[in-house]
């Protein structure tokens, strides 16, 4: 087969974000005036691509990101398995790893390889990576898309950039991200591969 080319990006900035909130997959936020012109400006810098297909999570924030494209009338499908990881009883809070000690500490356990571990009423990291799991099977079969825009949630897709490319759940902070950021990939047809991390250069006027 040729190279699939996949273009991995976050979703835009939503209040949520700017306040600290945690969102997860059960806050259906929606993006704020700064998200939407990031949006505009990934649209701007990526619309001449021949994209196969477009694929988002459930939650609007995604759909909203790449509208510009589904404006286009590309082919579009939603995939729960690309949701955010569920906080569980803190979605909806502002905690940060300073001030609550129990997220803290169940970071530091993915950290340190017990990716089991979950807040209350949340998912773990393995849980995350087993719902992605059938639509990396999509990515793999669906040769005939050779080149796919995917938008999702910033802990999801560390979880998801993990499991293409082969690396423990442990090592998913390593993926740095940033509200629509960019991770373009390949796909051979027996592995995946990086070929630009972490890009944000379609943003610059944006910050």
């Amino acid at each position: 087969m040729s190279v699939k080319k996949i273009y991995l990006i976050r979703h835009g900035q939503t209040d949520f974000n700017v306040r600290g909130i945690v969102q997860g997959s059960g806050v259906d936020s929606s993006l704020n005036e700064t998200g939407y012109q990031q949006a505009a400006r990934f649209f701007a810098a990526y619309k001449h691509l021949p994209f196969d297909k477009v694929y988002t999570s459930t939650l609007q924030r995604t759909q909203q990101s790449v509208q510009g494209f589904l404006d286009l009338d590309l082919p579009h499908e939603q995939h729960a398995g690309l949701n955010e990881i569920s906080w569980g009883v803190r979605e909806g809070l502002r905690i940060t790893p300073e001030e609550d000690e129990e997220y803290n500490g169940v970071l530091q356990q993915w950290n340190q390889g017990q990716t089991q571990a979950r807040l209350l009423g949340g998912e773990s990291p393995d849980e995350v990576a087993a719902r992605q799991r059938p639509f990396i099977d999509l990515l793999r079969s669906r040769t005939a898309e050779e080149s796919v825009l995917v938008c999702m949630h910033g802990r999801a897709m560390r979880v998801l950039l993990c499991q293409l490319l082969n690396y423990p759940l442990s090592f998913m902070d390593a993926f740095e991200h940033r509200n629509l950021c960019l991770y373009k990939l390949h796909y051979t047809g027996s592995m995946f591969s990086v070929n630009s991390f972490l890009d944000v250069m379609h943003l610059e006027e944006c910050v």
